[in-house]
């Protein structure tokens, strides 16, 4: 059945070279290495080793942790600085030595990663959280140990042990939210086939997608999503490709042409010959692009670094200006030795270690649980300074598919639902999107469809047959202009739907109008941008007719129409000209160089590959909410690690001149063991101030 329709089958997928679009932003992702398995030939690796290299390295963050807590018990019950806070005695014989042996295990053991990443930092000449830690710590344990075999002091064994404990915990919590990040991806990856169904000769073999090569022939059947990049040698159909193409109609497909993984098969079934596997295919780019997203750090992670760096300088010159003046100043060395100690202890903020990762953690974790995939964290952040958001129409703002909107019957003895029942029974066995959308709309509404007889095709013009002794036609407008027959004067609304008519018996009985529905969800979308001052546009390649009347529905700030994908991009650098900070949101090839353009580019889950390879974030599903839900997200986590940031270096404002004895003529300094209860109370505010990002999700 041929309604009279754009053709989108003019479209050369041939011409769209997947793997030479790339992200320009992301030019610091394309130095990284990958060698996280071998992607070659139709293995599926998919970064299987870097992912089992993650998961080794998170379990042993984990047993470290254990083994040090396990050990820090004791040590924090017999050290007499703790006693002496907590007003109880209970030393063994032998305790210090107890103290240093258990502290020497934590050290070195559970150290070992810090101490590790400490040369790594020195050897690139940046200093930052690694070189801070590692400088505490063999700070505390060498005097500490200087004190067990006589240097006259107190030691420093249960600052050491908390601070290692404290400081893999937080390691360990960002390490695990990375994967948590990582599985859901997998989850997205789900959603194409698991299976292929491969032709050998006379018999067809169920295979797993991974063993699939190159030049295998498969059979898809109506109704399944077709498993690899190939081309027909059998068979025509209508493919859904909107998450490719970005267009909601069906495209017609016929032998010689191209499929791409993931389209939809429509009613009829195909063999397809394979030409793209293994490294090439969507679950490959996805998981690589988790990988190049764990890899990367944010504008906020760089930024504790930064202050880690600064409070390296700054611990070093307190703590060595505060051994000098002790001793200028006639002090004992010991005594000016433990002073300096202090301040170099106090100076690793415990809170500053937690501040970034534990928000990191919990804001990629939950954002993975509510369908926000981040794989740019600065942009995630930037998402708060949104100014415009530009929407494609299909898929996104619609939900991409022919939905019927008005069945309208023009004499009294049919009723609608008579008119789709009657319509139905010529359209179940075509493949046709206006079909496939008018037996749905009867599946819904629970009708019975009625067998047709002396069934034919009016080339280019419809359908018609006999249905329960009526002779039954359903025809596009231009049978009824070649018929002479009127075309009721409300036949066509604003919406410029798609309208098929049914006469019976050779009079026209009404007709049924087909659109691309707009999401229920849009519309509340849009609302809480407007709400946050964000202007909502949209650009779409249909005609000015539709994108009105969308535009005027949904109450947007303007709209493009008949835009071609180097057109959206133009649109981006405008807004962006004009001082704007464009998010741009599309799921199809035709949206990938805008994404790329805009300062944040956002896929939705359902489009293609090249969309979310050259995105910053990615909607798991195709909800306007989503958006809304992500950029009120991306405003709390930033807001929260601003504020941890000033609770973690706050508390070294105030304890490191104490600790130096800037008050000592008044009679007071700070002693270490009033220095850990101020630094564990910081930590205890950071990990409570980040855990309260969990209530901030989908809040309007």
């Amino acid at each position: 059945m041929n309604h009279d329709k754009d053709d989108h089958s003019k479209m050369d997928h041939s011409k769209m070279d997947h793997s030479k679009m790339e992200d320009p932003k992301s030019d610091d992702h394309s130095k990284m290495d990958h060698g996280s398995g071998d992607h070659s030939g139709h293995n599926p690796g998919h970064g299987q080793m870097g992912h089992d290299h993650h998961k080794m390295m998170i379990a042993d963050f984990r047993k470290r942790f254990w083994v040090t807590l396990v050990l820090t018990i004791p040590i924090l019950f017999f050290s007499p600085m703790i006693q002496e806070f907590f007003g109880y005695e209970f030393l063994l014989p032998g305790n210090p030595y107890i103290l240093f042996a258990l502290s020497t295990v934590v050290y070195f053991y559970g150290g070992w990663p810090f101490l590790k990443g400490f040369w790594s930092e020195i050897k690139k000449g940046s200093p930052g959280m690694m070189t801070l830690i590692s400088m505490a710590i063999s700070v505390a344990y060498f005097y500490s140990t200087a004190t067990v075999f006589g240097l006259r002091g107190e030691d420093f064994f249960w600052e050491l042990s908390t601070l290692i404990a404290i400081m893999l915990l937080g390691h360990w919590i960002e390490m695990k939210s990375v994967l948590g990040a990582s599985k859901a991806l997998q989850l997205l990856v789900s959603m194409m086939p698991a299976e292929a169904h491969r032709v050998k000769g006379d018999t067809i073999e169920d295979i797993p997608l991974e063993d699939l090569l190159k030049d295998d022939v498969i059979l898809v059947k109506p109704g399944e999503k077709v498993p690899a990049d190939g081309i027909i040698v059998d068979g025509s159909s209508y493919l859904n490709e909107s998450m490719l193409t970005g267009e909601s109609k069906p495209v017609k497909k016929d032998e010689n042409d191209k499929v791409i993984g993931g389209s939809v098969n429509g009613n009829s079934t195909l063999k397809v010959k394979v030409e793209h596997t293994g490294k090439d295919s969507y679950l490959n780019k996805v998981i690589t692009m988790v990988e190049e997203a764990q890899k990367t750090k944010s504008k906020m992670q760089n930024l504790s670094d930064r202050a880690a760096k600064w409070l390296t300088y700054i611990a070093l010159a307190i703590g060595f200006g505060t051994l000098a003046v002790w001793l200028i100043l006639g002090f004992p060395f010991v005594y000016a030795l433990e002073r300096m100690v202090t301040v170099m202890v106090i100076a690793c903020p415990h809170a500053l270690g937690l501040a970034i990762p534990l928000v990191v953690a919990i804001s990629t974790a939950v954002s993975a649980q509510n369908g926000l995939l981040i794989r740019n964290r600065t942009a995630f952040e930037e998402s708060r300074k949104i100014s415009a958001l530009l929407f494609d129409k299909t898929g996104t703002l619609t939900k991409g598919d022919f939905g019927v909107t008005r069945v309208e019957s023009v004499k009294q003895e049919y009723s609608t639902k008579e008119i789709l029942r009657l319509s139905s029974a010529l359209e179940q066995s075509s493949e046709h999107p206006i079909a496939v959308g008018i037996i749905k709309k009867v599946k819904e509404d629970n009708i019975t469809i009625p067998k047709p007889e002396n069934f034919n095709a009016i080339t280019g013009k419809g359908v018609e047959a006999n249905v329960e002794g009526k002779q039954v036609k359903v025809v596009s407008p231009g049978y009824l202009r070649d018929e002479k027959i009127t075309i009721p004067e409300d036949a066509y609304s604003d919406a410029a739907e798609t309208v098929v008519f049914v006469l019976i018996d050779g009079q026209l009985a009404g007709y049924i109008a087909l659109a691309d529905e707009i999401r229920p969800e849009s519309a509340e979308a849009i609302k809480i941008f407007k709400k946050n001052n964000i202007k909502v546009l949209m650009a779409t390649g249909d005609n000015e007719k539709t994108a009105k009347a969308v535009s005027d529905k949904l109450g947007l700030d303007g709209y493009y129409a008949e835009v071609l994908p180097h057109q959206k991009v133009e649109i981006v650098k405008e807004l962006e000209s004009k001082g704007e900070f464009v998010a741009m949101t599309g799921d199809g090839v035709n949206d990938a160089p805008a994404l790329a353009q805009a300062n944040v580019g956002i896929a939705v889950g359902s489009g293609t590959d090249v969309a979310a390879e050259t995105a910053d974030i990615i909607l798991v599903n195709s909800n306007p909410q989503d958006i809304a839900n992500l950029i009120l997200f991306g405003k709390a986590t930033y807001n929260k690690m601003i504020q941890n940031l000033i609770w973690a270096t706050g508390y070294n404002v105030v304890a490191i001149p104490l600790a130096a004895g800037v008050l000592y003529s008044s009679g007071f300094v700070l002693g270490p063991a009033v220095g850990a209860v101020f630094m564990s109370l910081s930590t205890i505010i950071v990990a409570i101030n980040a855990q309260l990002l969990k209530r901030k999700i989908g809040k309007k």
